[in-house]
């Protein structure tokens, strides 16, 4: 009953701020005026907007399954009764701002939602259907596609058991996230050939939905859609190291709530990193590989340095080219963070499954030659859902730490306009 209250607060609030963007904010984009032209009933600029806030509306309950997949619990009766942990991640700053914009954000992730919880259900068909109208919200969504079958079956391949009277059925090597090493990943990829009958069938429906891509591919001449000549793909491996930034200083409070709080995750992280000779060797490889990449692959984008309306115009300016050894400076930070995450989420998971995110968030986020948070909003959702045990205390902080982003961004971008410009993200 307590999450029904808060649902109706949530949509309350959601519905309070959009009547403000609606009197403070004009037309969006041109296309909602074609589509007031063109579209023989009466499309409004305010039903333009609620399209993607009944999206928005919809995401609690659609993570709230995602979340109860991870906790491996069952999901709430009552889609008017989602978890609060799933309302507080429906407020996560980029997804609440957009979604009052007329922006694709929100719809594009509750339809990678629906679709890895369909497929976690064995719903391949539907899976497919969903993931086919995510790609039309962004065609990258694709890969998110692959990425809700792929997870699926490693779920299946750990939980399966023999029919009675049955051989047992070839196991896929993937011990648990912590207790593994270099050489239990060498295991399981050698180990991934004998199983791969046995979920070939599921994969039927998803071929379908990459011909269908494929076919679109051809016909439009590539991925892009609209302005095909400032969004030309370009190998951009900093933005895998951005991704991670984002998401530690988005997702900290969840980070820091496993047992033993922030010390315990400080000590795990510096044992990984400099435990011992060896792993002090493999870190300072590593971060010399990184210093290559951020040496050769950083990508200067002129939407990035010449509009001052974004939080990442001055992230970039301020901090980012304050000085050329920045840059560099960041890369222990980078692989901090990316050990925190990894600790975290895989402690109650196996191998492959703290891994497989981090295999389809490279094409996704390699290509793009830009820094754009609206780029991380899916990763680090998906990311965010696999933490299966945070406390009460981490919950508050982090909707705390939402509620203040957004009240800042909003505010800003509502009362306090440039002329005719406006801040955000």
């Amino acid at each position: 009953m307590a999450e029904a209250i808060y649902y109706v607060v949530f949509c309350a609030a959601c519905i309070t701020v959009l009547k403000e963007v609606n009197t403070l904010v004009v037309e969006p984009y041109v296309m909602s005026l074609l589509l007031k032209r063109v579209f023989m009933f009466k499309c409004t600029l305010p039903m333009l907007r609620l399209t993607t806030v009944l999206a928005l509306l919809s995401l609690p309950p659609t993570l709230s399954h995602l979340l109860c997949f991870h906790k491996r619990i069952l999901p709430p009766r009552s889609l008017l009764s989602p978890t609060m942990e799933a309302m507080i991640l429906s407020a996560f700053p980029i997804a609440w701002f957009f979604a009052f914009l007329y922006y694709t954000e929100a719809p594009s992730l509750v339809f990678v939602v629906l679709t890895v919880v369909a497929a976690s259900q064995d719903r391949h068909w539907l899976a497919a259907m969903l993931g086919l109208i995510s790609c039309t919200f962004r065609q990258t969504n694709v890969i998110w596609v692959l990425y809700a079958y792929a997870s699926s079956q490693l779920m299946y391949l750990r939980f399966r058991r023999a029919a009675p009277g049955a051989a047992p059925p070839k196991k896929l090597h993937d011990p648990p996230a912590l207790a593994a090493g270099p050489r239990d990943l060498v295991r399981s990829i050698s180990s991934a050939p004998y199983v791969v009958v046995d979920i070939l069938p599921s994969l039927m429906p998803y071929m379908l939905v990459l011909a269908a891509f494929g076919i679109f591919i051809v016909w439009n001449e590539g991925i892009v859609l609209g302005d095909k000549a400032n969004h030309v793909p370009a190998l951009h491996i900093p933005q895998l190291y951005y991704f991670i930034a984002f998401s530690t200083a988005f997702g900290w409070p969840a980070l820091i709530s496993g047992s033993g709080g922030p010390l315990c995750l400080a000590r795990d992280v510096n044992y990984r990193m400099f435990g011992s000779k060896i792993r002090a060797l493999i870190t300072t490889l590593v971060s010399i590989a990184m210093a290559i990449t951020v040496k050769l692959f950083t990508i200067h984008h002129p939407f990035l340095l010449a509009d001052n309306r974004h939080y990442t115009f001055y992230l970039w300016r301020r901090i980012y080219m304050f000085h050329p050894v920045i840059p560099y400076a960041l890369i222990p930070i980078y692989i901090a963070c990316a050990w925190a995450w990894f600790l975290r989420v895989g402690r109650e998971q196996t191998l492959l499954q703290t891994l497989i995110l981090p295999v389809f968030i490279m094409p996704t986020l390699l290509p793009t030659p830009l820094l754009e948070p609206r780029y991380f909003l899916i990763p680090f959702m998906l990311l965010r859902t696999q933490i299966s045990d945070i406390p009460g205390w981490a919950l508050a902080l982090e909707g705390l730490w939402y509620a203040g982003i957004n009240a800042v961004t909003m505010g800003v971008f509502l009362y306090l306009p440039r002329g005719e410009l406006r801040f955000m993200w």
